[in-house]
């Protein structure tokens, strides 16, 4: 079994900073780290791994410095690496982005054997669209299950896989064929603590790096900053709440009694429209 985890360096959200004059992020000086949702991808594929053998091959487009995650991730005890680099791929958004991954996953069948799953986190922490898992299932022809909780079965060799899904409405058990893509949610599984054999191997290995041309991309004008229809007009922190907490004090009245009333003191017509609004039922 091949498994193709898709993960993505991004800003340590903790540390991200606003540049004051074109209102875009600063990502120089900026600690990266590996998306966190895709962690709980990588976990769930290392664990089918473990369980019915194959291998995991971990897959990212990003500059020679995403280099760092992909080693991480070997640590962590992933069998292979692939760095999609390019210039061609700078300022590349969700539809460019999964043009470069979609072709580079189809490059990875072709050289080290066609996927069974490809599994990515539900979103990153710097986009936050979920779009990119997605947009990789649509180019590449999958089925896909997003959202997933937890991997239920496994057949291999009714070549199916069975999961749960969360929805708005509650939990979905679905069961798809095999090759298929999964965008796992977080909090459903806890990234191991890498082995010493496979920190060691992870040090000396050698990260597969493909330009635009290697990975076989056919139309270099889908890729990157040319290929993105999107354009973020202005990245913006929002503005410290200008109103200070205040105190009520209760005295001696019921505490959700004396909310209300100073709730309706502040705001006087609310009490009139929640009126208006509950004759209207």
């Amino acid at each position: 079994m091949h498994i193709v985890v898709c993960i993505k360096q991004v800003p340590d959200s903790a540390q991200i900073r606003v540049h004051p004059v074109t209102n875009t992020i600063m990502r120089q000086g900026v600690p990266t780290i590996i998306n966190p949702y895709d962690l709980f991808a990588l976990e769930a594929a290392l664990e089918l791994r473990d369980q019915f053998g194959g291998e995991v091959t971990v897959l990212t487009m990003g500059p020679p410095s995403a280099e760092d995650s992909l080693r991480k991730a070997l640590t962590f005890g992933a069998d292979r690496a692939v760095l999609l680099t390019d210039r061609f791929f700078a300022g590349a958004d969700t539809l460019a982005t999964t043009y470069a991954l979609a072709t580079a996953i189809r490059k990875i069948g072709e050289t080290y054997g066609a996927p069974d799953i490809i599994f990515t986190g539900k979103q990153t922490i710097d986009g936050d669209t979920a779009q990119v898992g997605p947009g990789i299932a649509k180019r590449l022809g999958l089925l896909q299950l997003t959202y997933v909780a937890r991997i239920g079965t496994l057949d291999l060799a009714a070549r199916t896989i069975e999961a749960e899904r969360r929805s708005e409405g509650g939990v979905q058990v679905l069961r798809t064929k095999l090759p298929c893509l999964i965008t796992m949610l977080e909090a459903t599984n806890e990234i191991r603590r890498g082995a010493m054999i496979d920190a060691l191997r992870a040090a000396r290995a050698t990260i597969v790096k493909w330009s635009a041309q290697e990975a076989g991309v056919e139309d270099i004008a889908k890729c990157g900053l040319r290929g993105s229809p999107t354009i973020v007009k202005r990245v913006f922190a929002p503005p410290p709440r200008a109103e200070k907490a205040v105190l009520i004090d209760f005295g001696s009245r019921p505490p959700a009694e004396a909310l209300i009333e100073d709730i309706f003191k502040r705001q006087p017509k609310l009490e009139a429209e929640l009126v208006a609004l509950a004759r209207g039922f």
